[in-house]
């Protein structure tokens, strides 16, 4: 398997590829690869003819050192498994100075509020540091296709929004969020929750289910003060928000139009941060 980490040697394979009139699919990454990531990739196989994962634990987009820190890295497990997977795909796995040189600066993008809603709420930047590196990658492989996960949907908004303020040529494609047997999403920070902590956890995907049953027959305020309550039982879980949104604006749902809308949730386990949504319409 082709794994590089200098953008010099990437442009190299592509010019080669692109000779060969090969399509290209990216799927980037930060590591710690799991099931989710290689429905992704899976994807990205089908389709396209080359397939680049790139791993890449992003400095700009953490608001806490902590949790740069604390960021599960796996490295050689990640190419381990990538080399079994498939022949198709290639790693571009950098290194921060390999990406940012000595500027490890961000874009402040216009994202008409996307990124202060949600997640921009409690991590300030962090949509433009994502937006930063996705840009970065973007322009770099030029690929056909890009794929991200639905589970992280604020953030597939935002790189929809990018796409069309940089007017790049690419097709994003988006993939159902992947589940643990008992619902909870999957996620490379689900490795730093104790066993008893993700057992708890599927009480948040049971929580978004139940506000989609319930959301049109039982006032907003009521279900969330509901499921809050129910989910703050649990010793060290906190519910950072919970809020039911239009599914391409992220304003607040008004119950009066018949707008697609979506359940967004956080909660807090200690100091692991698990997200979730679901589409309610």
């Amino acid at each position: 398997m082709i794994s590089i980490s200098k953008k010099n040697e990437v442009l190299n394979q592509l010019k080669s590829s692109r000779k060969l009139k090969k399509s290209i699919g990216l799927v980037p990454t930060m590591g710690s690869l799991h099931k989710g990531h290689l429905s992704l990739i899976k994807k990205a196989v089908l389709e396209n003819d080359i397939v680049w994962v790139s791993i890449f634990i992003n400095p700009t987009q953490f608001n806490r050192s902590s949790d740069l820190e604390n960021y599960p890295r796996n490295l050689q497990e990640d190419l381990s498994l990538l080399e079994r997977y498939s022949k198709k795909v290639r790693v571009f796995s950098p290194s921060v100075n390999e990406i940012y040189g000595k500027n490890m600066s961000v874009t402040a993008y216009d994202f008409d509020l996307l990124d202060k809603k949600l997640e921009g709420k409690y991590r300030k930047n962090h949509f433009n540091g994502v937006a930063t590196i996705v840009s970065k990658l973007l322009n770099l492989f030029e690929p056909r296709d890009v794929y991200f996960g639905e589970k992280d949907f604020q953030q597939v908004l935002i790189i929809k929004k990018l796409i069309i303020i940089e007017k790049l040529k690419v097709n994003l494609k988006i993939c159902p969020t992947v589940r643990e047997r008992n619902g909870l999403a999957l996620s490379s920070r689900n490795m730093l929750l104790s066993a008893h902590e993700k057992k708890m956890a599927s009480i948040i995907y049971e929580s978004l289910i139940f506000i989609k049953t319930n959301f049109r027959n039982k006032p907003q305020h009521h279900l969330i003060k509901k499921v809050k309550n129910s989910i703050e039982k649990i010793k060290n879980f906190k519910v950072q928000y919970l809020e039911i949104c239009d599914n391409e604006s992220l304003y607040h749902y008004d119950y009066k139009n018949d707008n697609i809308c979506r359940a967004f949730i956080c909660v807090e386990v200690n100091d692991v941060r698990l997200i979730d949504n679901i589409l309610l319409n």
